[in-house]
């Protein structure tokens, strides 16, 4: 059994397309066999001026806190401190990189296993360091992840593609079927068809599967979009009644740019 340690830079996760991420889902995928969570830590950024005079913001802020803890996760906050130059410009500054990096490389001494979910390229070393201690460290972000740390990750893997991670917003959702999101697997231009490569969730295992799809069923113009593997789709997955029960990919748009 590998002990796990999650942890989440929670800025850098919303303001990367993470906002509304589920962390009941995240603590599934951690506890998958041979996997079980240890450590599970979330660094957010909180405003106490804001707090203390706005009551609308705290009921909000303090909702979100307890979701966190009735998950599992201990909630580790940097208080947002602001600074005032000589023009009497205001900045304000709430940065946890340096919290998260010394409590994952002290616990890491424990831990088989790390899921860091950020984009930011400064924790490169830091992911280098706990490999050295013998710990797996597996990468989960969603825009803007930095490319070294991809890289330097033992795998990576986007949030977009990690079923109910990020829930498709009910506005988007139209028609039968099962709404999937994906990234192509191969693409035949001359003939306008491919395969869409996706994860269900079975067994308590992320499983790969994959999906026929024609450029006919795609809300973009051209074959350009489907080029690069790196792009993720958002597709209803259906039996095509004209294709001897099928699976095809239906209703194609995209989610997100490499």
């Amino acid at each position: 059994m590998f002990k796990t340690g999650i942890y989440v830079d929670a800025e850098n996760i919303k303001m990367s397309g993470g906002y509304g991420m589920r962390y009941d889902v995240l603590v599934d995928i951690a506890n998958t066999e041979p996997s079980a969570l240890l450590r599970a830590n979330c660094y957010l950024a909180e405003d106490r001026e804001r707090t203390s005079r706005d009551a609308e913001y705290r009921q909000k802020v303090y909702y979100y806190h307890d979701i966190l803890r009735q998950c599992g996760f201990k909630v580790i906050k940097k208080y947002v401190r602001r600074y005032e130059d000589e023009d009497g410009n205001v900045t304000t500054k709430a940065n946890a990189d340096m919290d998260l990096a010394i409590d994952a490389l002290l616990q890491a001494r424990n831990l088989d296993r790390i899921i860091l979910l950020t984009g930011d390229g400064d924790f490169i070393r830091l992911v280098t360091a706990m490999q050295n201690m013998g710990c797996r460290v597996d990468v989960i972000g969603f825009h803007n992840v930095s490319r070294e740390l991809r890289e330097v990750a033992d795998s990576y893997l986007s949030g977009f593609l990690i079923p109910g991670l990020l829930p498709i917003q009910e506005e988007n959702i139209s028609g039968e079927g099962e709404w999937q999101r994906g990234t192509v697997a191969n693409f035949n231009s001359d003939r306008g068809f491919g395969f869409f490569r996706f994860f269900r969730m079975e067994e308590n295992q992320l499983k790969s599967d994959t999906v026929f799809f024609h450029l006919s069923k795609s809300t973009l113009e051209g074959d350009y979009y489907f080029q690069d593997t790196t792009r993720i789709f958002e597709f209803r997955v259906v039996e095509n009644p004209s294709g001897e029960g099928r699976s095809e990919a239906w209703d194609i748009r995209l989610v997100k740019e490499p």
